[in-house]
């Protein structure tokens, strides 16, 4: 199935689209600073992006109903380098018909979802970087 078409606003109010990133491969996950599993995922997610974003990897982090502030204080805790998209009213988590947090979308290339995955996740460890790693290459997961 193909990514739904969605605007994503930064932290600093900036807008870009999805499909901006067709060509890289996206890791989309729906997040809050309050999901006790959210925060344990969060560092792993760091821990990839830096790996692999020379690889054609981007992590958005997609939060939900957080203020810009409290966003801000949770990812500078955290040391956190790749993208946060504000989702405020909901409009992005409901397009991806997000039930429960954390969930994550990767998406291929081509702006395919070729994996999804409700709670926390080690997505630095061997399992994850073995799937990610095919999608990368182009291949079928």
């Amino acid at each position: 199935m193909r990514a739904p078409e969605i605007a994503l606003t930064d932290l600093e109010g900036r807008s870009s689209a999805l499909r901006d990133l067709r060509g890289k491969v996206v890791i989309l996950n729906f997040w809050a600073s309050w999901c006790v599993p959210c925060r344990n995922e969060v560092p792993a997610l760091e821990r990839l992006y830096r790996t692999y974003r020379e690889h054609g990897l981007v992590v958005i982090a997609v939060n939900s109903g957080e203020s810009a502030e409290q966003v801000r204080r949770f990812l500078e805790q955290l040391q956190v380098t790749f993208l946060t998209a504000m989702d405020s009213d909901g409009t992005t988590t409901r397009r991806f018909a997000v039930r429960g947090l954390p969930a994550t979308f990767l998406l291929d290339r081509e702006g395919w979802i070729v994996g999804v995955a409700v709670g926390w996740r080690e997505w630095d460890g061997p399992h994850a970087r073995f799937y990610l790693e095919r999608v990368l290459r182009g291949k079928q997961p």
